[in-house]
């Protein structure tokens, strides 16, 4: 993809060292975007950036940053080139720790998406795709869960956390210009067909293929 006569676009992608989002990275820089990736690699690491480079033979801007800082988050912006649109992954996501630790899980989910918006608001960024999860659907009266299915009360503080952000993203997309999509995924699985990124979490993992993956190994 080119862009003649254009600035290529930019896409700042949060958390894009992690599962789902290196997987995005991938395919946007292949698409032809240019991508800034935050993370504070909590439960990735640097390899990750350089299994996406030799996959795309061309590599993202990276910083490690905690985007529940808010100073370190809005200065970011001010000094960044502003993206045409965000791509927002970064947030814990274990739902029996965020159990044993919600106040853990309500902090970072929600300070972090907090302090992106004001930046995102400051430099004039409107698109916002948010990474929600099957969570809030809570247990559904009825199977398969499709988008008609109404949301129920999230079992652990981590469906909270993205009932309550799917809420602010509705009510910030209704007193503004801002357009916003939240993407509720059940159970993404699987790797890059080149076998270099996958789903490879630095701790004890939390879903299904991950342990038997490792139990394998």
């Amino acid at each position: 993809m080119t862009y003649q006569g254009k600035r290529q676009p930019i896409v700042l992608v949060t958390g894009g060292t992690g599962y789902i989002g290196s997987h995005t990275v991938v395919e946007l820089l292949e698409a032809g975007y240019r991508v800034m990736v935050l993370d504070n690699l909590s439960n990735s690491s640097h390899e990750v950036l350089e299994a996406i480079s030799a996959i795309c033979g061309k590599a993202c801007g990276f910083e490690k940053l905690d985007l529940c800082n808010r100073d370190l988050t809005l200065e970011w912006f001010s000094r960044n080139p502003a993206p045409d649109a965000i791509i927002h992954f970064a947030a814990f996501k274990a739902v029996g720790e965020s159990v044993e630790q919600p106040l853990k899980y309500y902090h970072n989910n929600l300070f972090s998406l907090i302090n992106l918006l004001q930046g995102m608001h400051t430099s004039g960024c409107k698109n916002l795709v948010f990474s929600s999860s099957c969570t809030v659907y809570g247990q559904p009266e009825q199977l398969p869960v499709d988008e008609n299915a109404p949301q129920k009360t999230p079992e652990s503080p981590y469906g909270q956390t993205k009932a309550i952000s799917e809420q602010i993203l509705r009510d910030l997309s209704h007193s503004g210009k801002e357009k916003i999509i939240s993407l509720r995924y059940f159970n993404p699985i699987g790797a890059h067909e080149s076998g270099l990124i996958g789903e490879l979490p630095s701790g004890k993992p939390n879903n299904l293929v991950p342990m038997i993956t490792q139990a394998a190994i």
